[in-house]
C-alpha cells in the first residue's frame, strides 16, 4: 500500500511539471492539425510535392553543413536566404494562385464577398437537363468528343471570354452540331448559364493533379482542372472510347450512365424536392384540421 502510495505521489510530481493545457490550446492545436493535413494533401496532388522534395532535399543538406561546420558553405546559405523566399514565391507562383482561387470559392466566403456581375441566378431547368443528357449519350454513342461546363455559383466570364460568343437556347441538335467533327466550333469546352450556350471554343485550365489516370487525356484534364477552381458541373464525352464522365469539385466520375448523369444534374438545380405521399399527408391533415373547426 505504501509502494503504491508513493507511486502515485511520484506520477503526481511527474504531471506538475507537464505545461497545463487549457480547452484553447486544444482548439488551437485542432486548428493547426487540421491545417497542416490540408496543405500537405494539397501539395501531394501538385506538381508542388516534386518541388517540395527538392526543398527538403537542401534543408538536409544544410543541416548537415551545419554539424559539420562547413563555415564556406553555410555563409552562402546564410546570404541566399532572402533571393530564396522570392525564387519560392516565383516558383509556387501557379499553385499559390489555385490555393487562393480554391479558398475564394469556398461557401464560406460567399457570402461576406458577394459579387454582382449582371447575370440572371436562374437555375437550369428540367428541359435543359433532358436536353444535356440526351444530347450527351448521342454523342456518346457515335464516339464525338465534348467538353460542356455548367455554371453554378462561381462566375465564369473570365473562361466564357476565351471563347465565342453563341447565348443560343440548350438544345440535343445545338449542342451535337457544335461537337459534330470538322466543324468550326468543335475544339474547346462549351459553358452552359442557366437554359442558354453562352460560349463555344473555350480555353480551360488543365489540372496538376498526379493522381489522375495516364490514359486520360487533355479534354478530361481540362474537365478535372475547371472543376478544381469552380464549383461548376463538367460534362465529358470521351472521342476514344465514349465513356461519359462528370468533373465535380476536383474529382472525375468515369463511365457513367445517363440515370446518373441526370441524377448529378439535378443536384446541382438545387432544387428542394418535396416528396410526394408526403405532401398528400400534409395536405390530408390540413383538410381534417379545417372539418374540425368547422364543426
Amino acid at each position: 500500500m505504501e509502494i503504491l502510495t508513493e507511486l502515485m505521489m511520484k506520477a503526481s510530481s511527474w504531471l506538475t511539471l507537464l505545461p497545463r493545457i487549457s480547452l484553447r490550446n486544444l482548439f488551437e492545436i485542432a486548428i493547426i492539425s487540421f491545417l497542416v493535413y490540408e496543405i500537405l494533401f494539397w501539395i501531394k496532388n501538385t506538381r508542388a510535392w516534386t518541388l517540395l522534395k527538392g526543398l527538403l532535399t537542401i534543408m538536409v543538406f544544410a543541416i548537415v553543413a551545419v554539424l559539420l561546420r562547413l563555415d564556406t558553405i553555410v555563409w552562402i546559405l546564410k546570404n541566399i536566404t532572402t533571393i530564396a523566399v522570392t525564387a519560392f514565391l516565383v516558383v509556387f507562383q501557379p499553385e499559390l494562385r489555385k490555393a487562393l482561387e480554391q479558398l475564394g470559392s469556398q461557401n464560406l466566403l460567399s457570402g461576406i464577398l458577394a459579387q454582382d456581375d449582371g447575370k440572371s441566378s436562374q437555375e437550369f431547368n428540367d428541359r435543359t437537363v433532358n436536353e444535356l443528357v440526351r444530347a450527351t449519350f448521342e454523342m456518346a454513342k457515335v464516339k464525338t468528343g465534348a467538353l460542356m461546363v455548367i455554371e453554378r455559383g462561381t462566375s465564369l466570364k473570365e473562361i466564357e471570354r476565351t471563347g465565342i460568343e453563341i447565348s443560343g437556347l440548350v438544345t440535343s441538335q445545338l449542342l451535337i452540331n457544335i461537337f459534330e467533327h470538322n466543324t468550326p466550333l468543335h475544339d474547346g469546352a462549351v459553358i452552359v448559364r442557366g437554359n442558354r450556350i453562352v460560349a463555344a471554343t473555350c480555353d480551360l485550365p488543365l489540372s496538376d493533379n498526379m493522381e489522375l489516370s495516364k490514359q486520360l487525356g487533355t479534354r478530361h484534364r481540362a474537365g478535372v482542372g475547371i472543376s478544381e477552381v469552380t464549383d461548376s458541373v463538367t460534362i465529358i464525352v470521351s472521342e476514344e472510347t465514349g465513356q461519359v464522365s462528370v468533373a465535380q469539385n476536383g474529382r472525375l466520375l468515369r463511365n457513367i450512365s445517363s440515370s446518373q448523369l441526370r441524377e448529378v444534374l439535378e443536384k446541382a438545380q438545387n432544387k428542394k424536392i418535396v416528396d410526394n405521399n408526403k405532401l398528400r399527408q400534409l395536405l390530408k391533415g390540413r383538410v381534417k384540421h379545417e372539418e374540425k373547426n368547422r364543426k
